[in-house]
């Protein structure tokens, strides 16, 4: 049987989880969500000596504080069996790109992520079956543009030309699984349509047959200081690689797909936190 330790058991990976398990899989994890606790070191190394396939989606300690998972179990998975070992980034590794295009060949480390690249770089050198998903703003059930118009957490920002990335959770899955047969190597996955965020919200309000939220400044907007952050980057996500090499393409190739699914398939809740939770390093 197929067996995964997944390290933090958060959003993205609770789906991963579900998915796998749906397939047969038997799926173990730390975190709040998990079966494992992360200081139980036997059990930890236990499950990991019985998996095929191990994932990190803890995010870095702030401010130089190193990577959990492998600061504790770096040289227990190094020297373990596992046919695939994952670990799920951010593309804030890139920074602001002015708009610009980026991919995996672009330099990282040269934004407020400077803890998240420094991961993601020891991650990849940590051995030759690592896969590295650098990830953007991510949304899905539970979490998306119509959850915050809903409860009337949305903003529109006014700041001319700025666009994001993001991605579909359940498109994360597909990607992760189609790199099991794949090489190892950095990924991007995101959407195809990179946009401002004020388009997403104003989506969101259609469909949800609404008013979309008055445009606001900065200012004006009060958000919080992760929110702040978020807005201070600009920057487009290709996913060619990850097309061309795992074989890998979004079923949710653009918001106005994704928005649509979730309208159609569920009801918003009251889960994400403000404008920047798309973006959250809980993984």
């Amino acid at each position: 049987m197929n067996s995964m330790l997944i390290f933090g058991m958060g959003y993205t990976a609770q789906v991963l989880a579900a998915r796998l398990r749906g397939a047969g899989w038997l799926v173990r994890g730390t975190g709040s969500a998990g079966d494992i606790a992360f200081n139980d070191g036997g059990a930890v190394r236990e499950a990991l000596g019985a998996a095929t396939h191990v994932l990190s989606s803890v995010p870095p300690l702030r401010a130089g504080g190193g990577d959990p998972v492998l600061d504790t179990y770096g040289a227990d998975i190094a020297a373990s069996g596992v046919e695939w070992i994952g670990y799920l980034s951010s593309t804030g590794v890139y920074g602001d790109a002015g708009g610009a295009w980026v991919d995996e060949s672009a330099v990282v480390g040269q934004g407020r992520r400077t803890a998240r690249a420094a991961a993601d770089l020891d991650w990849q050198a940590l051995d030759r079956r690592v896969r590295v998903f650098r990830l953007p703003g991510i949304y899905g059930p539970g979490r998306s543009a119509l959850d915050r118009v809903a409860e009337g957490r949305a903003h529109r920002i006014a700041i001319p030309d700025q666009v994001f990335s993001r991605v579909h959770v359940d498109d994360i899955t597909s990607g992760v699984i189609a790199s099991f047969t794949g090489p190892a190597g950095v990924y991007n996955l995101a959407d195809d349509l990179p946009c401002s965020q004020n388009a997403v919200i104003e989506e969101a309000a259609r469909l949800l047959g609404c008013e979309a939220p008055v445009m606001q400044s900065l200012e004006q907007a009060n958000l919080s200081p992760m929110a702040l952050a978020f807005y201070a980057e600009n920057r487009r996500v290709a996913n060619g690689k990850a097309k061309r090499v795992l074989g890998w393409s979004p079923a949710h190739p653009t918001y106005r797909e994704g928005l649509r699914a979730l309208r159609a398939s569920t009801s918003p809740t009251m889960t994400s936190t403000d404008p920047a939770a798309a973006i959250s390093d809980q993984r």
